[in-house]
Protein backbone atom coordinates (compact mmCIF):
# COMPACT_ATOMS: atom_id res chain seq x y z
CA UNK A 1 0.00 0.00 0.00
CA UNK A 2 1.23 3.38 -0.80
CA UNK A 3 1.17 6.13 1.90
CA UNK A 4 1.35 9.88 0.95
CA UNK A 5 3.75 11.85 3.10
CA UNK A 6 1.61 14.60 4.83
CA UNK A 7 5.64 15.97 5.60
CA UNK A 8 8.28 17.50 3.63
CA UNK A 9 8.70 20.22 1.10
CA UNK A 10 6.97 19.06 -1.33
CA UNK A 11 3.50 18.71 0.54
CA UNK A 12 4.29 22.05 2.13
CA UNK A 13 4.58 23.39 -1.31
CA UNK A 14 1.59 22.23 -2.59
CA UNK A 15 -1.23 20.45 -0.08
CA UNK A 16 -3.81 21.04 -1.81
CA UNK A 17 -3.01 18.86 -4.94
CA UNK A 18 -2.15 16.09 -3.08
CA UNK A 19 -5.61 16.25 -1.26
CA UNK A 20 -7.03 15.83 -4.75
CA UNK A 21 -5.07 13.02 -5.38
CA UNK A 22 -6.09 11.63 -2.07
CA UNK A 23 -9.99 11.95 -2.93
CA UNK A 24 -9.73 9.85 -6.04
CA UNK A 25 -8.42 7.09 -3.82
CA UNK A 26 -11.54 7.35 -1.80
CA UNK A 27 -13.04 9.00 1.83
CA UNK A 28 -9.97 7.71 3.57
CA UNK A 29 -6.60 7.67 2.35
CA UNK A 30 -3.88 6.30 3.67
CA UNK A 31 -0.84 8.57 4.78
CA UNK A 32 2.32 8.86 6.99
CA UNK A 33 2.48 11.66 9.43
CA UNK A 34 6.00 11.34 10.10
CA UNK A 35 8.68 8.71 8.81
CA UNK A 36 6.89 5.43 10.04
CA UNK A 37 4.21 6.87 11.55
CA UNK A 38 1.21 5.64 9.43
CA UNK A 39 -2.67 7.20 9.48
CA UNK A 40 -5.77 7.18 8.03
CA UNK A 41 -6.86 10.78 6.51
CA UNK A 42 -10.61 11.30 5.61
CA UNK A 43 -10.53 13.44 2.69
CA UNK A 44 -14.63 13.71 2.22
CA UNK A 45 -16.74 16.49 3.54
CA UNK A 46 -19.99 14.24 4.19
CA UNK A 47 -18.05 11.35 6.35
CA UNK A 48 -15.76 13.88 8.11
CA UNK A 49 -19.10 14.91 9.72
CA UNK A 50 -20.07 11.37 10.10
CA UNK A 51 -16.58 10.73 12.18
CA UNK A 52 -16.80 14.14 13.76
CA UNK A 53 -20.17 13.23 15.45
CA UNK A 54 -20.13 9.75 15.76
CA UNK A 55 -18.80 9.01 19.49
CA UNK A 56 -20.40 5.34 19.66
CA UNK A 57 -17.96 4.06 17.35
CA UNK A 58 -15.06 6.86 17.78
CA UNK A 59 -13.00 7.44 20.94
CA UNK A 60 -10.57 10.24 21.21
CA UNK A 61 -8.12 8.57 23.81
CA UNK A 62 -4.76 7.84 22.42
CA UNK A 63 -3.83 5.25 24.51
CA UNK A 64 -3.76 2.12 22.78
CA UNK A 65 -2.37 4.00 19.42
CA UNK A 66 0.47 5.67 21.87
CA UNK A 67 1.42 2.63 23.08
CA UNK A 68 3.36 1.91 19.69
CA UNK A 69 5.13 4.39 19.62
CA UNK A 70 8.38 5.32 20.78
CA UNK A 71 8.76 7.85 23.76
CA UNK A 72 10.68 10.57 21.42
CA UNK A 73 7.62 10.39 18.88
CA UNK A 74 7.59 13.62 17.36
CA UNK A 75 4.08 13.04 17.09
CA UNK A 76 3.41 12.86 20.86
CA UNK A 77 3.16 16.78 21.68
CA UNK A 78 0.27 16.72 19.56
CA UNK A 79 -1.69 13.29 19.14
CA UNK A 80 -0.42 11.52 22.76
CA UNK A 81 -2.73 11.22 25.37
CA UNK A 82 -3.07 13.58 28.15
CA UNK A 83 -6.42 14.24 30.96
CA UNK A 84 -8.00 17.03 28.89
CA UNK A 85 -11.15 17.57 26.75
CA UNK A 86 -9.26 16.76 23.42
CA UNK A 87 -8.26 13.49 24.33
CA UNK A 88 -11.63 12.14 26.56
CA UNK A 89 -15.11 10.75 25.74
CA UNK A 90 -18.59 11.07 27.59
CA UNK A 91 -18.56 12.62 31.19
CA UNK A 92 -15.31 13.23 31.24
CA UNK A 93 -15.09 15.00 28.01
CA UNK A 94 -18.06 17.36 29.02
CA UNK A 95 -16.50 18.23 32.30
CA UNK A 96 -13.18 19.03 31.27
CA UNK A 97 -14.46 21.47 28.62
CA UNK A 98 -17.07 23.13 31.11
CA UNK A 99 -13.73 24.02 32.55
CA UNK A 100 -12.61 25.72 29.38
CA UNK A 101 -15.64 27.16 28.27
CA UNK A 102 -15.65 28.84 31.56
CA UNK A 103 -12.67 29.86 31.87
CA UNK A 104 -12.07 31.05 28.83
CA UNK A 105 -15.40 33.06 28.98
CA UNK A 106 -14.39 35.41 31.60
CA UNK A 107 -12.66 37.40 28.33
CA UNK A 108 -15.52 39.11 27.04
CA UNK A 109 -15.13 40.55 23.77
CA UNK A 110 -14.68 44.35 24.41
CA UNK A 111 -11.68 42.97 26.60
CA UNK A 112 -10.32 40.81 23.89
CA UNK A 113 -10.81 43.86 21.39
CA UNK A 114 -8.93 46.13 23.28
CA UNK A 115 -6.36 44.01 24.34
CA UNK A 116 -5.48 43.18 20.98
CA UNK A 117 -5.82 47.01 19.55
CA UNK A 118 -3.35 48.01 22.69
CA UNK A 119 -0.35 45.02 21.58
CA UNK A 120 -1.55 45.87 17.61
CA UNK A 121 -0.25 49.10 18.35
CA UNK A 122 2.87 47.95 20.39
CA UNK A 123 3.84 45.83 17.60
CA UNK A 124 3.53 48.25 14.79
CA UNK A 125 4.93 50.73 16.34
CA UNK A 126 8.57 48.58 16.38
CA UNK A 127 8.60 48.19 12.73
CA UNK A 128 6.44 51.09 11.58
CA UNK A 129 9.79 53.64 11.37
CA UNK A 130 11.75 50.95 8.75
CA UNK A 131 9.32 50.88 5.65
CA UNK A 132 9.54 46.90 5.48
CA UNK A 133 8.93 43.97 8.19
CA UNK A 134 8.13 39.97 8.33
CA UNK A 135 4.35 40.18 9.07
CA UNK A 136 4.50 36.76 10.20
CA UNK A 137 7.18 36.78 12.88
CA UNK A 138 6.97 40.51 13.81
CA UNK A 139 3.05 40.72 13.91
CA UNK A 140 1.05 37.65 13.24
CA UNK A 141 2.99 35.33 15.52
CA UNK A 142 3.54 37.69 18.14
CA UNK A 143 0.43 39.56 18.73
CA UNK A 144 -1.59 36.24 20.41
CA UNK A 145 1.55 35.12 21.77
CA UNK A 146 1.42 38.17 23.80
CA UNK A 147 -1.72 38.28 24.69
CA UNK A 148 -2.24 34.82 25.83
CA UNK A 149 0.38 34.73 27.87
CA UNK A 150 -1.23 38.12 29.80
CA UNK A 151 -4.30 36.85 30.40
CA UNK A 152 -2.46 33.82 31.67
CA UNK A 153 -0.26 36.01 33.83
CA UNK A 154 2.95 33.93 32.39
CA UNK A 155 6.05 36.58 33.45
CA UNK A 156 7.94 38.29 30.36
CA UNK A 157 11.10 35.55 30.72
CA UNK A 158 9.40 32.98 29.97
CA UNK A 159 7.58 34.16 27.01
CA UNK A 160 10.20 33.49 24.87
CA UNK A 161 10.70 29.90 25.87
CA UNK A 162 7.23 29.20 25.31
CA UNK A 163 6.68 30.35 22.15
CA UNK A 164 10.01 28.09 21.23
CA UNK A 165 8.38 25.25 22.77
CA UNK A 166 4.98 25.52 20.85
CA UNK A 167 6.60 26.36 18.00
CA UNK A 168 8.93 22.70 17.55
CA UNK A 169 5.74 20.73 18.93
CA UNK A 170 3.47 21.86 15.68
CA UNK A 171 6.31 20.83 13.49
CA UNK A 172 5.86 17.34 14.47
CA UNK A 173 10.12 16.76 13.81
CA UNK A 174 12.88 15.95 15.91
CA UNK A 175 12.73 17.98 18.93
CA UNK A 176 9.04 18.16 19.57
CA UNK A 177 9.02 16.18 22.36
CA UNK A 178 11.58 17.51 24.32
CA UNK A 179 10.16 21.25 23.07
CA UNK A 180 6.83 20.08 24.90
CA UNK A 181 8.61 18.59 27.70
CA UNK A 182 9.42 22.18 28.31
CA UNK A 183 6.64 23.65 27.69
CA UNK A 184 5.32 21.75 30.26
CA UNK A 185 8.02 22.54 33.47
CA UNK A 186 7.54 25.95 32.81
CA UNK A 187 3.90 25.68 33.42
CA UNK A 188 3.90 22.83 36.03
CA UNK A 189 5.98 25.61 37.85
CA UNK A 190 2.93 28.13 37.09
CA UNK A 191 0.51 26.48 38.20
CA UNK A 192 2.04 25.54 41.54
CA UNK A 193 2.51 29.07 42.19
CA UNK A 194 -1.13 29.91 41.27
CA UNK A 195 -2.09 26.85 43.82
CA UNK A 196 0.05 28.96 46.99
CA UNK A 197 -0.90 32.51 45.31
CA UNK A 198 -3.83 32.60 43.31
CA UNK A 199 -4.03 35.92 41.07
CA UNK A 200 -6.41 37.37 38.67
CA UNK A 201 -5.84 34.84 35.74
CA UNK A 202 -6.64 32.04 33.52
CA UNK A 203 -4.27 29.59 35.49
CA UNK A 204 -5.97 30.79 38.79
CA UNK A 205 -8.85 30.33 36.73
CA UNK A 206 -8.49 26.97 36.31
CA UNK A 207 -7.20 25.91 39.63
CA UNK A 208 -10.54 27.51 41.50
CA UNK A 209 -13.11 26.04 38.91
CA UNK A 210 -15.83 24.46 40.54
CA UNK A 211 -14.27 20.97 38.73
CA UNK A 212 -11.48 21.22 41.12
CA UNK A 213 -8.79 20.01 38.45
CA UNK A 214 -5.56 17.99 40.01
CA UNK A 215 -2.80 19.86 39.36
CA UNK A 216 -1.87 17.77 36.54
CA UNK A 217 -4.98 18.20 35.04
CA UNK A 218 -4.55 22.17 34.96
CA UNK A 219 -0.91 21.85 33.60
CA UNK A 220 -2.17 20.02 30.27
CA UNK A 221 -5.56 22.20 29.74
CA UNK A 222 -3.23 25.15 30.55
CA UNK A 223 -0.79 24.15 27.74
CA UNK A 224 -3.98 22.65 25.67
CA UNK A 225 -5.04 26.01 25.38
CA UNK A 226 -2.24 27.95 24.61
CA UNK A 227 -1.45 25.72 21.97
CA UNK A 228 -4.73 25.78 20.47
CA UNK A 229 -5.15 29.43 20.66
CA UNK A 230 -1.85 30.69 19.94
CA UNK A 231 -0.70 28.98 16.83
CA UNK A 232 -3.58 28.58 14.75
CA UNK A 233 -4.74 32.27 15.63
CA UNK A 234 -1.55 33.10 14.49
CA UNK A 235 -1.89 31.43 11.05
CA UNK A 236 -5.48 32.39 10.70
CA UNK A 237 -4.06 36.08 10.94
CA UNK A 238 -1.17 35.77 8.78
CA UNK A 239 -2.91 33.42 6.29
CA UNK A 240 -6.08 36.05 6.06
CA UNK A 241 -2.95 38.81 5.52
CA UNK A 242 -1.43 37.22 2.89
CA UNK A 243 -4.84 36.94 0.64
CA UNK A 244 -5.32 40.37 1.30
CA UNK A 245 -1.94 41.35 -0.37
CA UNK A 246 -2.08 38.81 -3.15
CA UNK A 247 -5.38 38.50 -4.30
CA UNK A 248 -6.97 41.45 -6.61
CA UNK A 249 -10.14 41.29 -5.07
CA UNK A 250 -8.94 42.85 -1.90
CA UNK A 251 -6.79 45.63 -4.02
CA UNK A 252 -9.21 48.32 -2.55
CA UNK A 253 -9.34 46.85 0.93
CA UNK A 254 -6.73 48.94 2.35
CA UNK A 255 -8.57 51.85 1.23
CA UNK A 256 -12.18 50.86 2.45
CA UNK A 257 -12.66 48.37 -0.46
CA UNK A 258 -15.55 45.86 -0.92
CA UNK A 259 -13.76 42.76 0.90
CA UNK A 260 -13.14 42.92 4.09
CA UNK A 261 -10.84 41.51 6.35
CA UNK A 262 -13.34 39.01 7.95
CA UNK A 263 -13.90 38.13 4.00
CA UNK A 264 -10.37 36.89 4.05
CA UNK A 265 -10.67 35.12 7.61
CA UNK A 266 -14.17 33.16 6.23
CA UNK A 267 -12.14 32.38 2.88
CA UNK A 268 -8.50 30.83 4.57
CA UNK A 269 -10.90 28.79 7.02
CA UNK A 270 -12.22 27.48 4.04
CA UNK A 271 -9.43 27.14 1.68
CA UNK A 272 -6.09 27.05 4.04
CA UNK A 273 -7.39 26.42 7.54
CA UNK A 274 -4.36 27.28 9.94
CA UNK A 275 -4.97 23.62 11.13
CA UNK A 276 -5.53 21.24 7.63
CA UNK A 277 -5.41 17.70 9.02
CA UNK A 278 -6.30 16.83 12.87
CA UNK A 279 -8.96 15.38 15.15
CA UNK A 280 -7.18 12.29 15.63
CA UNK A 281 -9.86 9.45 16.08
CA UNK A 282 -9.44 6.08 16.89
CA UNK A 283 -12.86 3.08 16.19
CA UNK A 284 -13.29 1.48 20.19
CA UNK A 285 -12.89 -2.32 17.84
CA UNK A 286 -11.83 -3.25 14.69
CA UNK A 287 -14.28 -2.06 12.18
CA UNK A 288 -15.02 -1.65 8.30
CA UNK A 289 -15.78 1.91 7.66
CA UNK A 290 -16.68 3.07 4.39
CA UNK A 291 -14.92 -0.12 2.60
CA UNK A 292 -11.57 0.01 4.68
CA UNK A 293 -10.56 -2.29 7.63
CA UNK A 294 -9.44 -0.43 10.65
CA UNK A 295 -8.13 -1.22 14.11
CA UNK A 296 -7.98 1.19 17.42
CA UNK A 297 -3.97 1.12 17.10
CA UNK A 298 -4.08 3.37 14.11
CA UNK A 299 -5.14 7.19 13.91
CA UNK A 300 -7.97 8.16 11.94
CA UNK A 301 -7.37 12.13 11.01
CA UNK A 302 -9.85 14.51 9.63
CA UNK A 303 -8.59 16.82 6.80
CA UNK A 304 -10.45 20.19 7.18
CA UNK A 305 -8.85 21.49 3.78
CA UNK A 306 -9.68 18.31 2.12
CA UNK A 307 -13.01 18.25 3.19
CA UNK A 308 -13.69 21.86 2.26
CA UNK A 309 -12.17 21.54 -1.00
CA UNK A 310 -14.59 18.58 -1.57
CA UNK A 311 -17.37 20.25 -0.37
CA UNK A 312 -19.43 21.23 -3.18
CA UNK A 313 -22.82 21.98 -1.20
CA UNK A 314 -26.06 23.07 -2.46
CA UNK A 315 -27.11 26.70 -1.13
CA UNK A 316 -29.88 24.94 0.63
CA UNK A 317 -27.90 22.42 2.48
CA UNK A 318 -24.80 24.70 2.97
CA UNK A 319 -27.66 26.93 5.13
CA UNK A 320 -28.51 24.57 6.85
CA UNK A 321 -25.12 23.79 8.10
CA UNK A 322 -24.35 27.45 9.05
CA UNK A 323 -24.38 28.74 5.19
CA UNK A 324 -20.69 30.19 4.85
CA UNK A 325 -19.62 28.67 7.85
CA UNK A 326 -20.27 25.56 7.14
CA UNK A 327 -16.32 24.89 6.37
CA UNK A 328 -14.66 21.77 8.96
CA UNK A 329 -11.44 24.49 9.95
CA UNK A 330 -13.66 24.58 13.59
CA UNK A 331 -13.74 20.67 13.70
CA UNK A 332 -17.78 19.74 14.30
CA UNK A 333 -19.75 17.25 16.83
CA UNK A 334 -19.01 17.36 20.61
CA UNK A 335 -15.12 18.76 20.13
CA UNK A 336 -15.80 21.49 17.93
CA UNK A 337 -13.90 24.43 19.08
CA UNK A 338 -14.74 26.02 21.90
CA UNK A 339 -12.58 29.63 20.93
CA UNK A 340 -13.83 29.78 17.46
CA UNK A 341 -15.52 33.20 18.24
CA UNK A 342 -12.60 34.64 20.40
CA UNK A 343 -9.69 33.42 17.29
CA UNK A 344 -11.48 35.38 14.05
CA UNK A 345 -11.95 38.59 16.96
CA UNK A 346 -8.72 38.37 17.18
CA UNK A 347 -7.49 38.14 13.86
CA UNK A 348 -10.00 40.08 12.24
CA UNK A 349 -9.04 43.23 14.89
CA UNK A 350 -5.37 42.55 14.11
CA UNK A 351 -5.66 42.48 10.43
CA UNK A 352 -8.11 46.01 10.79
CA UNK A 353 -5.71 47.71 13.05
CA UNK A 354 -3.15 47.05 10.59
CA UNK A 355 -4.04 47.99 7.22
CA UNK A 356 -5.66 51.14 9.11
CA UNK A 357 -1.85 52.40 10.38
CA UNK A 358 -0.16 51.27 7.17
CA UNK A 359 -2.60 51.77 4.50
CA UNK A 360 0.50 51.13 1.77
CA UNK A 361 0.87 47.53 2.75
CA UNK A 362 2.24 45.49 -0.80
CA UNK A 363 4.07 42.20 -1.03
CA UNK A 364 7.35 42.46 -0.68
CA UNK A 365 7.87 39.46 -2.98
CA UNK A 366 5.90 37.78 -5.74
CA UNK A 367 3.01 35.91 -4.17
CA UNK A 368 4.56 32.39 -5.50
CA UNK A 369 7.27 32.46 -3.86
CA UNK A 370 5.91 32.90 -0.12
CA UNK A 371 7.17 29.64 1.28
CA UNK A 372 5.39 27.16 3.92
CA UNK A 373 6.27 25.64 7.09
CA UNK A 374 6.74 21.52 6.85
CA UNK A 375 4.27 19.57 9.38
CA UNK A 376 1.18 16.97 8.82
CA UNK A 377 -1.18 19.34 10.63
CA UNK A 378 -1.15 23.05 9.86
CA UNK A 379 -0.85 25.48 6.62
CA UNK A 380 1.62 27.93 7.90
CA UNK A 381 3.95 30.21 6.21
CA UNK A 382 7.62 30.70 6.95
CA UNK A 383 7.75 34.39 6.46
CA UNK A 384 5.58 37.30 5.24
CA UNK A 385 7.79 39.78 4.03
CA UNK A 386 6.11 43.31 3.22
CA UNK A 387 6.77 46.99 2.65
CA UNK A 388 5.10 50.72 2.99
CA UNK A 389 5.81 53.76 3.93
CA UNK A 390 7.75 54.75 6.46
CA UNK A 391 5.77 56.37 9.47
Amino acid sequence: MTRTALFGPQFAADPHTHYARLRDRGPLAPVQLAPGVDAWLVTDYHVALEILRDTETWTRDARRWQATQPADSPLLPLFGWRPTALFSDGETHARYRQVITDSVGILEPHLLQRDTTAVAEQLIAEFAGTGKADLLAQYAYRLPLLILTSWYGIPDPDIDRISAAMNRAFESSTGAAAAYADLVAVITALVAERREAPRHDLISAFLNHPAKLADEEVVRHITLTLMAGHEPTANLTANALLRMLSDDRYAGSLHSGAMTAHDAVNEVLWNDPPLSNFSPHYPRRDIVFHGTALTPEQPVLVSYASANAQAALPPSEAESLGGSYAHLAWGAGPHRCPARQPAVLMAVTAIEYLISRLTDLRLAVPPDTVTWRQGPIHRALTALPVEFTAL
